[in-house]
């Protein structure tokens, strides 16, 4: 029997992340994830990979911290020796974020920065440093939105940090090729979890905008998402590389 392969999820205590980590374990990978402050839902997400009958771990990262990356890469190299009983990750999912919704001429400074940190810097810095540990052969799979295709008002920062990070997906796919690393973008639409203050799940005028501009007819859910990850993590999609996979019911078609 082939050892099971090991997935890193930032922000993987719920929501989107819990899903995917969930997904994952159930492909028959073991789950190293992330928290920024609720070790209470990722212990819940943990339980789960282990129900599944895969290895789970939780760490705490605030991505928004480049300053700390350096130790969080040492504890996971010691957890990934002491939990998992293996020295590399196979797959890195950049997943964490954070929803800031504000009109351009009200954007701060400090908004602008903080969103910077979590959904672009975050994402390039946290991931220069795993590379050391990401195993040849293995996949990067970075998270980012539909707001890169269409546009809200309020989402001017989110959405372009967003629109970065798939392009820096190009150049990870490109670059990384030498060690067969793939790198691709999976986009969520519009999905009913507690990001940005939980409108999507509570706001039943938006949510009914959302059903009216979406083909399949509803608000996504995480479990729309979660299999997508897991399956770009699979053998299945040896051959995907490079590429933006929007999934949200069909938004604005």
């Amino acid at each position: 029997m082939n050892k099971a392969k090991i997935a890193l999820v930032t922000g993987g205590s719920r929501g989107l992340g819990g899903d995917m980590a969930i997904k994952l374990s159930k492909k028959g990978f073991h789950v190293l994830l992330t928290y920024h402050s609720n070790k209470k839902e990722a212990d819940k997400t943990v339980n789960q990979i282990e129900k599944n009958g895969q290895k789970g771990y939780a760490l705490q990262l605030d991505v928004a911290d480049n300053q700390s990356f350096d130790a969080f890469v040492g504890e996971t190299k010691r957890v990934l020796n002491s939990h998992f009983k293996a020295s590399t990750i196979n797959f890195l999912i950049n997943n964490a974020g954070i929803g800031i919704n504000t009109p351009i001429l009200e954007t701060t400074e400090d908004q602008f920065d903080v969103l910077v940190n979590v959904h672009f810097k975050g994402v390039f810095f946290l991931t220069q440093k795993l590379l050391p540990i990401l195993s040849d052969g293995g996949a990067i799979v970075n998270i980012s939105s539909g707001l890169t295709r269409f546009s809200f008002p309020g989402f001017s920062v989110y959405g372009s940090l967003k629109a970065a990070v798939e392009t820096l997906t190009r150049y990870q796919a490109k670059e990384l090729a030498g060690r067969r690393i793939r790198a691709n973008v999976v986009a969520p639409g519009a999905i009913e979890t507690d990001f940005g203050g939980g409108s999507n799940k509570n706001d039943e005028g938006k949510r009914t905008a959302i059903t009216n501009i979406t083909a399949l007819g509803r608000v996504g859910v995480p479990d729309d998402v979660g299999g997508v990850v897991a399956f770009l993590c699979t053998e299945e999609a040896k051959w995907i590389n490079g590429q933006r996979i929007e999934v949200s019911g069909g938004m604005l078609l």
